[in-house]
């Protein structure tokens, strides 16, 4: 048996329709004003009535009036029209109005230490865009948490969600010290060798031994097995801990940006990284998401498009 609230599926332009006839007074002047044939007009009637069981039109050579039947069907279908159609240019003025709600979800290092500068010139830009942040390391589904924009950094590519992914920015792993720390020994190693004699800050994806895979750009490799000094959960607080004075710690350059450009951050080993990775973009409609979310996406690639 089908559900009676399926009766109506997939006739809209039939309601359509049959509004105009009402509106109008004629079949003929619906069809002039839904450029179509008095033929089709009369079967998406025809069929609108057999859906319901119900004659919504009393017919006569000259002209069609509503029944007491139709008269109510028509005033609540208007309506559910007007509200449909109303929902439908909303839909695609977000395609080119730069308005609303943006919601954005990215890992806790490049919101503490990324995301806000850009986060603020955003919003001078487009004050009429609401920005909302989800910091967690945490993969959030976007569907199910409502996220228009997901920023994710991967060194080994992303895996297959389901949603479309764009590239942001390349970045590297390097290493990083305070001034004051490289200052106080000796200015610090100066051949990956010698990098375990001094205090490591590392994060906890190097459990145990601190296992650094070190590469330059002439194709050579150094593999520097360390015990840390100070271990912890994530590249934010890495951060804050090499500022401190703690040792020297793998960042990714996009999160050591500010730092290294006001001095309180020095390379370490320069010409050597730990890493290579990619930070995504990822939306569920892609290019065809809502403005709001095109134009944040592209904003922040430029800005970090002269990460070295």
């Amino acid at each position: 048996m089908v559900d009676k609230t399926e009766t109506l599926g997939g006739a809209i332009d039939d309601v359509r329709a049959f509004c105009a006839v009402v509106e109008f007074g004629t079949v003929s002047a619906a069809a002039r004003q839904l450029e179509e044939t008095k033929g089709s007009i009369s079967r998406r009637l025809s069929r609108l009535e057999a859906r319901l069981g119900a004659t919504l039109l009393a017919r006569t050579p000259r002209a069609v009036s509503p029944t007491e039947e139709g008269i109510a069907f028509y005033t609540k279908a208007r309506e559910a029209l007007r509200w449909m159609d109303d929902a439908a240019e909303g839909a695609r003025q977000s395609q080119e109005v730069l308005s609303g709600h943006l919601r954005v979800t990215a890992p806790i290092d490049l919101g503490m230490d990324v995301l806000p500068r850009l986060v603020v010139k955003f919003r001078q830009l487009h004050p009429q865009i609401n920005v909302e942040l989800l910091l967690t390391d945490s993969s959030l589904d976007l569907a199910a948490n409502r996220v228009d924009l997901a920023l994710r950094a991967s060194v080994e590519g992303l895996p297959d969600m389901g949603y479309r992914a764009s590239k942001i920015a390349d970045f590297h792993i390097g290493l990083y010290a305070a001034p004051d720390y490289l200052e106080a020994h000796g200015g610090g190693p100066e051949v990956p060798s010698t990098l375990a004699e001094h205090a490591l800050v590392v994060s906890r994806e190097f459990p145990g031994a601190a296992h650094l895979p070190l590469s330059d750009k002439r194709g050579r490799s150094a593999q520097v097995v360390a015990h840390p000094a100070i271990r912890t959960s994530d590249y934010a607080s890495v951060l804050r801990l090499v500022l401190a004075g703690g040792g020297i710690g793998p960042i990714p350059s996009l999160v050591a940006k500010a730092s290294l450009a006001s001095g309180s951050l020095l390379p370490v080993l320069p010409e050597w990284s730990v890493s290579k990775g990619t930070l995504y973009a990822i939306s569920l409609g892609g290019r065809d998401a809502p403005a709001r979310v095109r134009v944040f996406r592209e904003f922040v690639r430029t800005e970090l498009s002269d990460v070295p």
